[in-house]
C-alpha cells in the first residue's frame, strides 16, 4: 500500500502542519492550478482547519505567505483575470457572466469590472459562439412559439449577454447576409 493511500485511509489522523509543510502545500497548489490570491488563502485556511497546526511553532501569517507568492509571481490576479475572460468569451459567455465569474474567483470588484469589459464585436462574437453551442438563432430551428423564444432569450441572459445582442442574434436567419459575413 502506498504512503498516500495509507495517509488517506479513514481513522488515521494526518500530521499537524508546520511552516515547511504549509509552504510546500502552497507551492504544490500554485504549481498545479491557475489561482488567485483569495483562492490560495482559502485553500491554506482549509488545510489549517483540516489538519491543525503544530503547537510548538507559532501560527503562520497566511497573508504574508500569499503576498510573498504574489510578489514572486506564483500568483497573479491580473493575468488570471485576463485568461479567464478569454476562456469564457471563447465559450460564449457575456460580460455580466464574466464579471460574476471573476468575482467568484476572488478578484476585487474594481479589477473584475475592468477585466470583464468587452467591446461590442467581442460581445457579439461570444453571443454567436453561445448560439452555435446551444443551437439557437441561425444555428437552430426557427423559434416557432413564444415559449421557445422566451426560453432562448432566458438562456442568453443567464449566459450574461445584453438583451440588445440577444435580440440581434435571434433575428438572424441562416441565409441572412449578417450570418454570411460572420461565417461565410
Amino acid at each position: 500500500m502506498s504512503r498516500q493511500q495509507q495517509a488517506s485511509r479513514p481513522g488515521r489522523p494526518r500530521p499537524a502542519l508546520d511552516p515547511a509543510t504549509i509552504r510546500a502545500l502552497a507551492l504544490h497548489y500554485v504549481g498545479r492550478y491557475a489561482t488567485t490570491q483569495a483562492r490560495l488563502r482559502q485553500y491554506l485556511d482549509r488545510k489549517l482547519r483540516e489538519r491543525g497546526w503544530a503547537e510548538s511553532v507559532p501560527l503562520p501569517d497566511l497573508e504574508q505567505l500569499v503576498s510573498e507568492f504574489a510578489r514572486l509571481g506564483y500568483v497573479d490576479d491580473d493575468s488570471f483575470a485576463a485568461n479567464r475572460v478569454t476562456s469564457l468569451l471563447r465559450r460564449g459567455y457575456g460580460e455580466k457572466r464574466l464579471n460574476s465569474a471573476l468575482r467568484q474567483a476572488g478578484i476585487a470588484a474594481d479589477k473584475a469590472e475592468l477585466a470583464a469589459r468587452v467591446d461590442r464585436d467581442s460581445a457579439r462574437n461570444a453571443a454567436m459562439a453561445f448560439a452555435r453551442r446551444r443551437r439557437l438563432g441561425p444555428f437552430g430551428p426557427p423559434l416557432s412559439d413564444a415559449k421557445a423564444r422566451t426560453r432562448a432569450v432566458a438562456a442568453f441572459l443567464r449566459a450574461g449577454h445584453s438583451f440588445e445582442i440577444v435580440r440581434e442574434i435571434l433575428t438572424i436567419e441562416p441565409d441572412d447576409s449578417d450570418f454570411r459575413d460572420f461565417y461565410g
